[in-house]
């Protein structure tokens, strides 16, 4: 019950190379010092563990026992202090992080891909939720960091709060779609179709319906409310309905490996969602893993700028 750290390391060696002073080398101790701890444990255990033989130090039956405790104590030690320092260095741990769906894709999610390329012992949590949800997990203590936007509802004063990008809006259509033929396509155009949108209040949404009241129209009135992205890509592919999302979003239908049967339906004008941000939880501090991969993402979003071109 009493044997030390260094006495397990030393029984586990003596087995493996079977010479004392091999041992006493890995051990870095000299083989005089190895000798006196190994006959310190046999005197404690009035046993002898090992047998001085011809091809080397074999190990009793009571060594035997011994050594296959001794082993697994020298490397969960040795588990230990690689786990340790890796936490210190950020190449381990664990790191809790939630983004709105387009800082997901297009900021996060190449991130985290580099991250764990660099430390594969990092375990990583995401969510992806809307912002409201997000930073009310960061102010919980859920979160480490958060790719979305503190609501008015709020207190800043307990968030550090860092402007990002532009969200980009696309509309996502099925092929074949009627309106492809004729891209691309004014707001007015689109003010009759099925829309498929988030919930009232939401960024994107907000951002739809803020682009038709600038050209004098009424919002949609065929919607069907909904944030899975499963669901809009069913009632997508076999309807005539319009999908706003953001262009990360839309990039992954798109592009290969997915390469969707969707295309994207340009407009004449541009439509951005108002910055996400990149928020943190004010004076708390990060494990190393979190902070490096929060540098990782303010050096995606730093050399990815958002472009809210029309299309």
């Amino acid at each position: 019950m009493n044997l030390r750290p260094a006495q397990a390391r030393l029984i586990a060696a003596v087995a493996s190379h079977g010479q004392l002073q091999v041992a006493a080398g890995v051990c870095q101790m000299t083989q005089p010092a190895a000798s006196r701890m190994l006959a310190e444990i046999e005197k404690n255990l009035s046993t002898k563990l090992f047998d001085r033989t011809p091809k080397g130090m074999e190990p009793t039956p009571a060594g035997w026992v011994m050594v296959r405790h001794a082993e697994r104590i020298a490397n969960d030690l040795w588990q230990m202090s690689q786990e340790f320092n890796d936490l210190k260095d950020g190449l381990g741990g664990t790191v809790r992080v939630g983004a709105v769906t387009g800082p997901a894709l297009g900021q996060l999610v190449p991130a985290i891909q580099k991250l764990k390329s660099d430390a594969p012992g990092v375990e990583i949590s995401v969510e992806v939720a809307p912002s409201v949800q997000l930073i009310q997990a960061l102010d919980r203590g859920d979160l480490d960091f958060v790719l979305g936007r503190v609501p008015a509802s709020a207190d800043w004063r307990d968030f550090a709060v860092e402007i990002a990008q532009d969200e980009v809006v696309r509309l996502l259509v099925r092929d074949g779609h009627p309106l492809l033929c004729q891209a691309p396509v004014d707001m007015a155009a689109l003010e009759n179709l099925p829309w498929i949108l988030q919930d009232r209040g939401t960024p994107i949404r907000a951002a739809i319906e803020t682009a038709f009241a600038e050209e004098g129209l009424h919002s949609p009135k065929d919607v069907i409310t909904t944030s899975s992205l499963l669901v809009i890509v069913a009632l997508v592919s076999q309807s005539d309905a319009v999908a706003p999302m953001s262009q990360e979003v839309l990039d992954m239908m798109l592009e290969p490996p997915v390469s969707a049967n969707f295309k994207k339906l340009a407009l004449t004008r541009p439509v951005t969602v108002v910055p996400y941000q990149i928020v943190t939880k004010r004076h708390r501090v990060l494990p190393a893993a979190a902070v490096t991969l929060l540098r990782m993402v303010r050096e995606r979003v730093l050399s990815h700028p958002s472009s809210p071109m029309t299309g």
